[in-house]
């Protein structure tokens, strides 16, 4: 449960800094994006499986606030 809890909170605390903060910290238009980060880093911890989880409820965040189609971006975040 406790592990559930943080990688929850990690993927919104890694959502809000991607969409508040770093945006405004560009280098010529260019933004890092903690969302495939955080998808590679647990795929690369926690296996294959734990990855595409992440990638796909990242994208499915990503999704429901800034894409016309839903589904898209987790289906590339996978």
């Amino acid at each position: 449960m406790k592990r559930f809890t943080v990688s929850v909170l990690l993927i919104i605390m890694c959502f809000l800094l991607q969409t508040t903060v770093f945006q405004w910290i560009d280098f010529g238009g260019i933004v890092p994006n903690l969302m495939i980060i955080l998808t590679a880093s647990f795929g690369f911890m926690r296996g294959e499986r734990t990855g595409l989880l992440f990638g796909f409820f990242c994208g499915l965040l990503v999704d429901i606030f800034f894409a016309n189609v839903l589904g898209l971006n987790a289906m590339i975040y996978m």
